[in-house]
């Protein structure tokens, strides 16, 4: 009933969005209207390329591509080898290649996950490993000691295993943090070469597939650069699929294919993504509009908003652009001879026949007869075994054709996945029940270098390829079979149905219809004029398929987004500082910080504490909020120890991030930490971060009942990540509540603000808490103005068992086209909402990049529990302690009814974890020397 509410009044709020669209809507690039037919020029002709060459050849662009799952390599990928190293590696393998050959490219970036496993090929291991430019005479090379496109391979996760992608999940972040090393790495070197100096940062991140898309939003929130995202395949699809198969339920698919997991990351996608590109628009109308952040009609009509400069409310959507993955034909020669018109090879050259012939052909008691050839890897999902059903079942067929299953290379069944196994081992049964043998191939072992031969033999057979996979994202072999002269038959659901409306050439299906799979098969192979005529439609149309006609798509759209580089790049030269510890540091900081909020509030007569803790928040609110007006207040001018620039002469710093706790508890954590870093801390080795879901002005009141001064501390981290606050040296009374003794760093405020729905928003969510608050008859949300920030709204909440789960409000909104990251805090009394790429995890992000901060130098200590974001503070590359005890308080229900377990967040076995009991000082110092921060 609540999703309801909310479509319908994202329904209404479309009608009310139509205003201004009218007179614009005709003109608009709609890619439900665009048609591949005309709008693809031909490849033959290189005008476009040739065109966008002259346009872009100044530009010197970097593009960083993610794709963190399977064997990734650029020569002989082991394509089919598991579920895992599919065509997403070749297709990314390509466009990596594609796009570091293109004028206006200097430098491509595929990153994925370095392997160093027994059971793999020792190149996973290789940290870099330059790829080949394509071989293309329209292509030019932009030269230059660091051009060019590269696999970059990051460690994380487990050193000396290969692990599937379901789980990959809980070391994402780790991922994350290492990826950051490397660009922040590479732009600066890039920054020499071709920047004048300056960082050359990527002009876009570019994740494939949900665990990279996971990924590149967080990347793409740290750097502050857009995201572009293409799924391959969409959870919320698979999920369905399977279900129509009835042989599992949601929860055992859950378990098997972490889908809730994978969804969720595909929701974060749309929230945080500039561009969607999908391959076919049956991707955009019938799959991505199965999610709850993406609806086409508001899309349209948010645009049309855009463009006349009206305003839309906080609302954001995606753009969703197909663009037909790219092919590298310049290798490929059809040829029209049949098996039997002459001897040896057909191109009449007299070599030899290719190995892999004869290995195929001694399955076959006939085989001259047409092959029906399918290439998939023995995955569930590829529908095998009903092919081989269809296949089985109709004996006209059988008669007329051979059937050729090139499921991947296997060695000893029994090694391989269960889920692989079971589905060969399945075909495999059906072959003998059916007694197929003489009429089926399927064979063990096959290089990537000899699939062009096996699509040769199909053709020279006058035979068929057949693709019926329950939903194919693209189809990619569809256009290879095509390029060698061989008709189709494949499935309706996914991208062979626009890969059919260019090329012409067979015949779609329903995939769960094995008849209707043999009918077509044997139309195909029985009608000969018909197969001709669907052979000459592919061979006649491919070129519509080709790398640099997607490439000058892509970068066409690409280099139209905004950038969105850290905004302290154009204004300080200085932002590397050669000596740490010069007097000077100080002085080139102060204009980086961009707000001091020490305010004195002598002036205010209010004789009660709420008026002063009112007339607080009013100053706090008022300075936030000026952000074209920074000139107006005055700023702090610090002397040399300013406290934001010793976040760089820190060798270690400690954040203190324990959301479950009483308040004296929290404050005796604090003092028992400074206690067991004494002497470090006095050295000025360590320093301290309060990392809290409390606003600036509550953190200040704790601090003071404690007798601890804002000084102690390098940074605060509020507001559950929505602010970042350090302290003001120049307080003449660091302990006086009438004081706000802070700055804060407006500057994190641009690298957040992304997306942000500002009063939309909050008018939202006050609406919503009261509809809450009417349908249980009690006030369960009352707005708090006093913790609410410019970028923080937030709630009191009088009765958690009532308030609905975080996964529920958050669906609310993206139904609504609103972006926010949603939490619950203070043991689930206060909800928190603050802008869909600001976290506490990503705040540490922003001190390495904006302040140097080494990620592996920092040690998050947290409770045994949390706020709801308390799993995002437990991954990535830097060292947590957990303290243990009864003085946590409970977890509640805020914490559970959630999609997916916190082991699909976090890997709690990861060697960066420490427990203790308590939180004794001799305790922590244990921790504390077992990370290496303490000196024996």
């Amino acid at each position: 009933m609540e999703f309801e509410k909310a479509r319908q009044y994202a329904a209404d709020l479309s009608e009310d969005l139509s205003e201004g669209e009218k007179g614009e809507t005709n003109n608009e690039p709609s890619i439900h209207d665009e048609s591949m037919r005309t709008r693809m020029p031909r490849i033959g002709s290189t005008d476009a390329i040739d065109t966008w060459a002259n346009q872009h050849k100044d530009k010197k662009l970097y593009i960083v591509l993610i794709s963190i799952h399977g064997l990734i390599r650029g020569e002989n990928m082991e394509l089919g080898r598991d579920s895992d190293t599919g065509g997403q590696v070749k297709y990314v393998v390509e466009l990596a290649r594609a796009l570091g050959s293109t004028p206006g490219v200097y430098r491509v970036d595929l990153l994925t996950r370095q392997i160093s496993a027994p059971d793999v090929d020792w190149s996973y291991g290789e940290p870099t490993e330059m790829l080949s430019p394509i071989s293309s005479e329209n292509f030019g090379l932009e030269l230059g000691e660091s051009s060019g496109a590269y696999i970059v391979r990051i460690p994380f996760g487990p050193r000396d295993k290969y692990i599937p992608k379901e789980h990959l999940w809980p070391h994402i972040q780790e991922f994350v943090d290492g990826a950051l090393v490397h660009i922040m790495q590479m732009s600066k070197v890039l920054g020499e070469q071709i920047g004048s100096g300056q960082p050359v940062w990527p002009v876009v991140i570019h994740g494939h597939y949900a665990d990279a898309g996971d990924s590149a939003a967080l990347l793409s929130g740290a750097l502050n650069v857009p995201m572009v995202f293409t799924g391959h395949s969409l959870g919320r699809d698979k999920l369905d699929q399977i279900l129509k198969q009835g042989r599992q339920t949601r929860d055992e698919i859950n378990a098997t294919y972490k889908i809730m997991r994978r969804i969720e990351a595909e929701e974060l996608c749309l929230d945080t993504s500039e561009i969607i590109i999908t391959s076919t628009r049956q991707e955009i109308e019938q799959q991505w509009g199965l999610y709850d952040g993406f609806d086409l009609t508001m899309a349209r009509k948010l645009r049309a908003r855009i463009r006349r400069g009206v305003s839309c409310f906080g609302r954001y959507m995606p753009r969703m652009i197909a663009i037909p993955p790219g092919m590298e034909f310049s290798h490929i020669a059809p040829h029209d001879v049949d098996l039997d018109s002459e001897e040896g090879n057909g191109d009449g050259s007299g070599s030899p026949d290719p190995p892999i012939w004869a290995d195929i052909m001694r399955f076959f008691s006939n085989p001259r007869k047409p092959m029906i050839l399918a290439l998939a890897r023995p995955d569930p999902k590829k529908n095998i075994t009903t092919l081989v059903k269809a296949f089985g079942e109709h004996r006209e067929l059988r008669n007329l054709a051979n059937l050729t299953l090139i499921m991947g290379n296997r060695d000893v069944i029994d090694e391989m996945s269960s889920t692989n196994a079971a589905v060969l081992t399945s075909a495999l049964k059906l072959i003998d029940k059916y007694d197929l043998y003489g009429q089926v191939a399927y064979p063990k072992h096959h290089k990537q270098s000899e699939v062009p031969d096996i699509y040769r033999l199909a053709a020279r057979t006058k035979g068929v390829f057949i693709n019926c996979a329950l939903v194919e994202p693209f189809g990619l072999t569809l256009i290879e079979a095509a390029a060698y002269g061989l008709p189709m038959v494949a499935t309706r659901n996914g991208g062979p149905v626009d890969i059919h409306r260019v090329l012409d050439n067979g015949i779609l299906v329903d995939p769960h219809n094995q008849n209707e799979i043999a009918e077509a098969l044997y139309k195909l192979v029985s009608d000969k004029h018909l197969w001709s005529q669907c052979r000459q439609n592919g061979l006649k149309n491919i070129h519509k398929f080709s790398w640099p006609e997607h490439c000058q798509n892509y970068l066409a759209r690409v280099v139209t987004l905004k950038p969105r580089h850290p905004r302290w790049q154009k204004n300080d030269v200085a932002a590397e500082i050669s000596e740490a510890d010069s007097p000077e540091d100080s002085l080139r900081d102060i204009h980086d910080i961009s707000l001091n909020l020490k305010l004195s509030l002598d002036s205010e007569k209010s004789g009660s504490k709420e008026g002063n803790s009112n007339a607080l928040r009013r100053h706090f609110e008022d300075a936030a909020q000026k952000l074209s007006g920074v000139n107006d207040i005055k700023k702090d001018v610090p002397g040399e120890n300013g406290k934001w620039s010793s976040l760089r002469r820190r060798k270690h710093i400690i954040v203190i991030a324990v959301d479950s706790v009483q308040d004296a508890d929290f404050v005796q954590v604090i003092k028992n930490i400074f206690e067991a870093s004494r002497n470090e801390r006095s050295s000025g080795a360590v320093g301290f971060v309060l990392s809290t879901a409390r606003a600036i002005s509550e953190l200040h009141t704790l601090l003071i009942s404690g007798g601890i001064e804002a000084s102690d501390f390098d940074a605060f981290i509020c507001n559950s990540g929505s602010d970042l606050c350090y302290p003001s040296s120049s307080s003449e009374d660091m302990l006086n509540p009438a004081e706000l003794p802070f700055m804060i760093d407006l500057d994190y405020h641009s690298q957040i603000e992304y997306r942000w729905g500002g009063e939309g928003l909050r008018k939202t969510l006050i609406r919503w808490a009261a509809e809450k608050n009417k349908e249980s008859g009690q006030k369960i949300f009352i707005e708090d103005e006093e913790c609410s920030s410019t970028y923080c709204i937030s709630f009191k909440v009088s009765n958690t068992a009532a308030a609905p789960p975080v996964k529920e409000i958050r669906r609310t909104m993206r139904i609504q086209a609103l972006r926010c990251h949603v939490l619950y805090s203070h043991d689930g009394s206060k909800l928190n909402v603050i802008p869909v790429l600001a976290s506490r995890s990503q705040a540490l992000r922003y001190l390495y990049i904006r302040w140097g901060v080494e990620l592996s130098n920092i040690t998050v200590i947290v409770g045994e529990c949390g706020d709801t974001d308390y799993e995002g503070l437990l991954g990535g590359v830097h060292k947590t302690i957990i303290l243990k005890g009864s003085f946590n308080t409970a977890p509640n229900q805020v914490h559970a009814n959630r999609s997916y377990s916190s082991q699909d967040v976090v890997s709690f076995d990861k060697q960066g974890i420490a427990s203790i009991e308590g939180y004794g000082p001799d305790n922590l110092k244990s921790a504390l020397r077992q990370f290496g921060i303490l000196k024996d």
